[in-house]
């Protein structure tokens, strides 16, 4: 049974390809018509080196599928499932990746350049050298994901997941990370210069030697984290959380500090640090400063950590979609009551026809 459901799908498969594939086998080409749509189970099917421009693959399955050098340009991937699949060099630039899943997915080396991937799968894809440049990621789920030497400048990330990714020497100049979780990450030597990281989170990030100079911080959270030789030069760190931090050798040159906790960070070999930036921050008995410096102990200061929670944040939304809905429903129902007042008030029902008098009865006298 389980011989006959593999060749059901690969039968169907082929009656997709049969057109693309007999239009091509003449010229020995590997090309497959524009706007082909792919639906069903190809699991593990090989379509390698495929020009597929434009296909669509609607609500299918290609686990494990082999596409490696595909050429996928502007392709729409809605609710299909390639998680394990190897696009490892494939061009995907300018693709829709609605409710797409690509865990576990090899995608080293591949283009993704302005690719719509909001709230898309990526949990411990390979996505080392990966190009995403100008990427729509709002919301996607990188955790675990090896992402060495992978480019995302100018992406837009707002929310997305990066826990315990592995985005050493990694390009994230100017990516817009608003909310981004980035905690437990590995972060050596990744470019930040100028990224929008209001509220990030980085808890227990490993961060040595990155570079956030010029980036705005305002909120976030790098709480136990190593920050040794990493560059804050002309960072926004306001309200920023630097509990238990490490910062050796790190560089704040014109960083931004005011309202800053730095309750127990390790910032006694920091480079640029002065009086002025420290009179802004607050900490504790266990800061630790260079020599002829001093920190004001924090005053009924409470660093509140958020933590990213998913299934929250989308009970939260669904929650406000259904008050605002009440509410308009509430808006309509009132305004359909005044109308009928007012059709009332202008239509007067008619008197009851008024009874016939009855003689009067004959005077006994």
């Amino acid at each position: 049974m389980a011989r006959l459901n593999r060749l059901f799908a690969v039968y169907a498969a082929v009656l997709v390809l049969a057109p693309a594939v007999a239009s091509a086998a003449g010229l020995g080409e590997k090309e497959v018509a524009k706007m082909t749509s792919f639906g069903g189970a190809c699991q593990k099917c090989e379509l390698s080196g495929r020009k597929l421009v434009g296909a669509r693959f609607v609500g299918a399955n290609f686990a494990g599928a082999a596409l490696v050098g595909a050429d996928l340009r502007t392709a729409r991937f809605i609710g299909s499932n390639f998680s394990g699949a190897d696009l490892s060099r494939a061009d995907l630039s300018d693709a829709d990746m609605m409710g797409a899943n690509f865990n576990g997915a090899n995608l080293s080396n591949a283009r993704l350049r302005a690719t719509e991937a909001k709230g898309v799968m990526f949990g411990s894809a390979n996505l080392t050298r990966a190009d995403l440049s100008d990427a729509k990621a709002t919301g996607a789920n990188f955790g675990k994901a090896q992402m060495q030497g992978a480019i995302l400048r100018a992406a837009e990330a707002r929310g997305g997941m990066f826990g315990e990714a592995d985005l050493t020497k990694a390009d994230l100049s100017d990516i817009g990370a608003q909310g981004a979780n980035f905690s437990k990450s590995t972060l050596h030597g990744t470019k930040l210069r100028a990224a929008a990281l209001q509220a990030a989170n980085f808890t227990k990030a490993s961060a040595q030697g990155a570079d956030f100079q010029d980036a705005e911080m305002t909120g976030a959270n790098l709480s136990w984290g190593r920050f040794d030789k990493a560059s804050f030069r002309a960072t926004e760190l306001q309200a920023v959380n630097m509990t238990g931090g490490s910062f050796h050798g790190a560089d704040f040159r014109d960083a931004d500090m005011r309202r800053t906790v730095i309750s127990g960070a390790d910032l006694s070999r920091a480079r640029n640090l002065d009086q002025d930036q420290l009179d802004g921050a607050c900490g504790d008995a266990r800061t630790k400063v260079a020599a002829g410096l001093y920190v004001k102990t924090c005053n009924h200061v409470r660093a509140v950590v958020r933590r990213h929670d998913p299934q929250a944040a989308a009970r939260a939304e669904a929650a406000a979609e259904a008050r605002a809905e009440a509410r308009a429903e509430a808006a309509e129902a009132a305004i359909e009551a005044r109308a009928a007042a007012r059709t009332v008030g202008r239509v007067t029902p008619p008197s009851p026809p008024s009874a016939p008098s009855s003689p009067s009865p004959p005077n006994p006298r």
